[in-house]
């Protein structure tokens, strides 16, 4: 059931992408980095189908990518790479082009874009292209993922600036390779919408209690020296939701109005009073930390 569940995900990841290559990206001459941007400069030097030259492109990777990845890389690229190719050149003859407006196609090809890549990232997939050939460049070199990916994507997009003769269209592709990361990252991460306190107070005890009782949120102490002072004291961490964050502030300060605050945003929590965690086996370990859920 998972792996069905999986390639559903990867599947509606890559129509998404497919649409918005088609649609907004590839009819305005955006070649937003990668694989995909490189076939759409060679649609327009060759007339070649963007999806035939996209698989053509991952062929030699998927090469490398076996010698130096192994097997099993490749494998769990190759039916994202092939479902993309297929679906770009089968849905670009009935695929209507909404606008010609530049900012419009990049914005909205970047947004597809990024929706049905972050579908197929967070459904175990991948395909293939540019991050294939990061992966494989990495092996060589010790610059992180991150680094490849922008220096690829900036060499595309700077050959599509010079073989299309614009410094807008590149511009424009910077735009969507943008919002398609950070669209990536939206899908993969979800919205923020929960806040972590650490809280430093001599009155730790107390602030507890108080949260416990008026907010219903769970706390754990976590025992800290200071290394200025060497006193030993509580530390408490907790877990609030966005519409609770004043009236936390509000419980620490009534209490000790001296207190140190750290606040941070969390992209995921899981467990009591949030969302539950969907796992066959749980499994509970003694962290040798003094909760105050309950007390």
């Amino acid at each position: 059931m998972k792996g069905f569940v999986q390639f559903i995900g990867v599947t509606v990841g890559v129509i998404l992408t497919a649409l918005g290559l088609d649609m907004f990206l590839v009819p305005n001459k955006i070649a937003a980095g990668g694989v995909s941007g490189l076939a759409t400069i060679l649609y327009y030097l060759f007339h070649m189908p963007v999806g035939l030259v996209m698989l053509l492109l991952n062929i030699p990777l998927f090469i490398m990518g076996f010698y130096r990845l192994g097997l099993g890389f490749v494998i769990r690229s190759l039916y994202g790479t092939v479902a993309l190719s297929v679906a770009v050149d089968i849905l670009a003859p009935v695929l209507p082009v909404p606008t010609g407006n530049l900012l419009l196609a990049s914005l909205y090809g970047g947004i597809l874009s990024g929706l049905g890549l972050g579908l197929v990232f967070r459904y175990k997939g991948t395909t293939g292209g540019t991050e294939l050939l990061a992966a494989i460049i990495r092996t060589y070199t010790s610059m992180s993922t991150g680094q490849l990916l922008f220096l690829v994507d900036a060499a595309v997009v700077i050959a599509a600036g010079i073989v299309f003769n614009s410094a807008e269209l590149a511009l424009y592709a910077l735009i969507s390779i943008f919002v398609t990361a950070w669209l990536i990252d939206l899908v993969l991460e979800g919205f923020s919408y929960d806040r972590a306190f650490i809280i430093i107070s001599e009155h730790s005890d107390k602030i507890a209690g108080v949260i416990l009782k008026n907010l219903d949120r769970g706390v754990t102490a976590l025992q800290g020296r200071g290394l200025y002072t060497g006193a030993q004291r509580d530390v408490l961490l907790s877990v609030v939701s966005r519409s609770e964050v004043s009236r936390l502030k509000e419980i620490v300060y009534e209490v000790d109005h001296r207190a140190f605050i750290i606040m941070t945003e969390v992209n995921e929590v899981l467990g009591e009073g949030f969302k539950e965690i969907h796992t066959e086996k749980r499994n509970s370990r003694k962290l040798g930390k003094k909760s105050w859920r309950g007390k």
